[in-house]
């Protein structure tokens, strides 16, 4: 992208008796059209990924069970009304896997379903067995990292490639929040253009947009905590300052062992509520060999503290350990609670919900509800998942746009801007043009910010810049590789048009 406004076009001495419709002056226009089609590049393929993956995770309880019905779907036998106790089939799920460690119980959704047991094997990978919860046998077991979903949450949170990865959807992300506003103020200034050509595919692709940048707002917004710059940061200055994205647990104040997130394998961690998953894990109080509690022990002492079903148990891993009770708060952010079981006397160790999060977090703790389409029933669930068909449609409809309007016969990238639309003065019978179509160069627009004379957007730059970093970073990137490399090299010059 440039900053530079390009120099007077020389009049054609041929064109003297033609009237041309001149491209407008350089201006906010035609400055933000160009940062519009060249993030595009980076934003595209990184929103294709985040909508996609972010769909197929939204229907997770629906796909899943089609594609493992053996294992996660029971019938309820006609001549059995009460299932097996939760202890029984841990044993059945230990004595089918002696050489593995059980980390967790998830109880069935409903009677149709398996109670699911999270193991990690003797060499460290995760497995999810499920149980018949009527008759206490072992159905299967799947690897949560090779589900469909759990490529899709991978995908979605560092393209499988850790750190590295999560900085590229984070700079996706933070370009994409560029993008949108950008598209907004094109759209305004673009109404004319729409009504007079309503049925073309530059005006689909500005309703579409105009729906999905709504939900692209809420979606960035709300999943920026997630990542490993921005939020960090944040996390890290809201914790200087006596606040938090998430909490310490102030009830586990005897000699925590690990935090709640630490208790479930990292394929299970999206299980722990936001809130809650840095709290600390408290230890049992008693004496070993004393035990008298079990997992039935800890959920009907979670039953007792309020806490609503399926409930998911975190096992002890220490002698001194605890049954760690996370409540199902689904469909209601404002119901999160976790409860802490004691191994020996089956007491309450400690408890840590919504009511003890610090404001900060209760925002954040929605923020993530409404991201994952669960915080307000149907209504975000089939928001969620329209805003992400929305959004595939802009990353489709975009280079569509540009592809079919492309330069032709031209080595530059091509953009959607500056058009010279001629027209003959005259009727002129000329066999070898009198069907040949207008004339219509498309290229990437060559306006400039007007920074100079609007002190206040330099100022919004700035503080873009500094509340998102990567942006800002990559934005001082790009402008010295536009200054120092494609202004000065004539090919690249060329083919980014910014002479």
């Amino acid at each position: 992208m440039t900053l530079q406004t390009e120099p007077a076009a020389r009049p054609n001495p041929g064109d003297r008796n033609r009237p041309t419709m001149r491209a407008a002056k350089p201006g906010w226009f035609r400055a933000f059209w160009r940062w519009h089609f060249y993030a595009a590049f980076l934003v595209v393929p990184v929103l294709l990924v985040l909508s996609t993956t972010g769909l197929i995770y939204l229907f997770r309880f629906q796909l899943e069970p089609l594609m493992h019905g053996d294992q996660m779907l029971v019938e309820k036998p006609a001549d059995m009304d009460f299932a097996q106790p939760y202890s029984a089939q841990l044993a059945a799920v230990e004595r089918a896997h002696p050489d593995a460690t059980v980390v967790s119980m998830t109880e069935p959704r409903n009677e149709g379903r398996s109670t699911m047991f999270s193991v990690v094997t003797e060499s460290g990978e995760p497995r999810d067995v499920y149980v018949n919860p009527w008759g206490a046998e072992v159905l299967g077991e799947v690897n949560p990292d090779t589900t469909l979903s759990g490529y899709a949450v991978r995908l979605h949170r560092d393209l499988m490639a850790g750190r590295w990865g999560d900085h590229v959807m984070e700079l996706g992300a933070c370009w994409a929040l560029v993008m949108a506003l950008t598209g907004y103020y094109l759209y305004w200034k673009g109404r004319t253009a729409r009504r007079r050509r309503p049925k073309s595919l530059r005006s689909r692709h500005g309703r579409i947009g105009l729906v999905a940048g709504v939900g692209l707002l809420l979606l960035l917004i709300t999943g920026l905590p997630w990542t490993g710059v921005w939020g960090e940061k944040v996390q890290t200055l809201a914790t200087d300052r006596g606040s938090s994205l998430w909490s310490t647990d102030p009830g586990a104040l005897s000699d925590p062992t690990s935090t709640l997130d630490e208790s479930l394998p990292h394929s299970h961690q999206q299980e722990v509520p936001w809130g809650s998953g840095k709290s600390e894990v408290p230890r049992s109080s008693g004496h070993a060999g004393s035990s008298v509690a079990n997992i039935d022990t800890a959920i009907e002492v979670a039953d007792e503290q309020g806490l609503r079903h399926p409930m998911t148990v975190a096992l002890p891993t220490t002698e001194d350990g605890v049954f760690s009770v996370i409540g199902y708060a689904f469909d209601a952010p404002s119901d999160e609670k976790t409860v802490h079981v004691g191994r020996f006397g089956g007491e309450v160790e400690s408890t840590y919900g919504y009511d003890d999060y610090p404001g900060l977090a209760k925002v954040v703790a929605q923020g993530i509800g409404l991201h994952e389409g669960r915080s307000l029933g149907l209504w975000s669930f089939w928001g969620a998942a329209l805003m992400c068909l929305t959004v595939m449609a802009s990353c489709i409809t975009g280079p569509l746009m540009w592809w079919r309007r492309r330069p032709r016969r031209s080595a530059r990238s091509g953009g959607a801007a500056d058009r010279t639309l001629t027209t003959p003065a005259a009727p002129v019978h000329d066999p070898a043009t009198e069907f040949r179509r207008p004339r219509v160069s498309m290229r990437a627009p060559r306006g400039r910010m007007p920074l100079r004379t609007t002190p206040t957007l330099v100022l919004a730059l700035v503080a873009l810049g500094v509340l998102l970093p990567l942006f800002g970073l990559s934005l001082l990137a790009v402008l010295a590789l536009d200054h120092l490399l494609i202004r000065r090299v004539p090919a690249l010059s060329h083919f980014f048009d910014s002479r």
